[in-house]
């Protein structure tokens, strides 16, 4: 991996996405999402992803279907239709591998956030693999896939425990008209409740 942070290439890059998606009031796009724990086998959901400035999104799972996670800005629910159950937790405090995606509708900053920024060629797109500045995050890796008109493609993050959560993203719409009653979450019917912490 050549090693070009500081490099006016890479930072033209970061600019351009930074750009791209801070404008961006709402986005639109289909999503995988491929998740392999330590030493189990890679499981795949699929789904749309929807977001609204600021703070909202709405993950509508078609694998597996009826699996639905929202946030309203305040707290994230995940629905899981399997057990009829609603994991109810502040976002402020959720480590869930979802919630740093919101910055593609928050405040990109690749210089606040990350640290070691390297970047390689990848088939006419740009790898850019970072670190966290924090270390009170669950992941110690990030890897962006951009392509050279600064959209993002992947977003894959490494865990302290080895675990890999890799987002692929297709067919994104920036600015598509979304109804904020998307991002309310309604309780199913017969689904039980379960708050943070319990």
């Amino acid at each position: 991996m050549s090693a070009i942070a500081g490099d006016a290439k890479l930072d033209t890059l970061l600019k351009g996405v930074e750009a791209r998606y801070n404008r961006a009031k709402t986005l639109q796009v289909l999503f995988q999402e491929d998740y392999t724990p330590p030493g189990k086998p890679r499981a795949t959901d699929r789904g749309i992803l929807m977001l609204r400035k600021p703070g909202r999104m709405r993950w509508d799972y078609s694998q597996p279907p009826g699996k639905l996670v929202v946030s309203d800005n305040k707290f994230l629910w995940v629905y899981t239709p399997l057990d009829n159950q609603v994991q109810r937790l502040p976002l402020q405090e959720s480590d869930d591998t979802r919630v740093p995606l919101a910055f593609l509708l928050g405040r990109l900053d690749f210089d606040k956030e990350f640290k070691n920024l390297q970047a390689r060629p990848e088939r006419g797109d740009t790898r850019i693999v970072a670190e966290p500045k924090t270390d009170n995050l669950p992941y110690s890796e990030v890897q962006f896939l951009v392509t050279p008109d600064f959209r993002i493609r992947e977003v894959k993050w490494t865990g302290f425990d080895g675990a890999v959560m890799d987002f692929t993203f297709d067919q994104e719409r920036l600015e598509p008209s979304l109804d904020a009653k998307l991002f309310v979450f309604v309780l199913p019917k017969g689904a039980t409740l379960v708050e943070a912490g319990q």
